[in-house]
């Protein structure tokens, strides 16, 4: 007698689960899927898909890949130096910021994140790490 009782309980407990993890009006379920078909687009889309017609992007991760950067920095994870993305996040990408950013790069700089110096790249153009920096700004979560 208790093992039926204990059935029909882990019956109704079951039932139960399935109505609030699927169940529900058809009115929901409309407005769900509405919702999911408008954002699917953009969770679907990669990064670099967003942003494939944005010169700031694509001319900045050219030069940033054509560079001496990836011997130091990665997009997500610290290396030498620091990640972009942690970059991106400290600075606002304001011109104020892209251009003393953009100067770090061409003359090198120490101190700004640990010990180790960021070497002077004087064969950059200032236009070049320009870019490269808006780039990196745009990585910003």
């Amino acid at each position: 007698m208790n093992l039926s009782k204990l059935a029909s309980v882990g019956v109704i407990a079951l039932a139960g689960m399935a109505y609030a993890c699927g169940g529900g009006s058809d009115t929901k379920s409309e407005e769900t899927t509405t919702t999911t078909e408008t954002a699917a687009p953009k969770k679907d889309m990669s990064f670099d898909e967003m942003h494939k017609d944005n010169p700031d992007y694509v001319d900045g991760l050219a030069l940033v890949k054509e560079s001496d950067c990836p011997s130091c920095h990665m997009v997500e994870r610290k290396i030498v130096g620091p990640a972009y993305k942690d970059v991106a996040e400290k600075y606002e990408s304001t011109d104020e910021n892209i251009e003393t950013l953009a100067k770090r790069v061409v003359e090198g700089n120490n101190g700004v994140w640990g010990q180790v110096p960021m070497p002077a790249h004087p064969g950059l153009s200032e236009d070049d790490a320009k870019k490269m920096i808006k780039y990196i700004l745009l990585l910003k979560k």
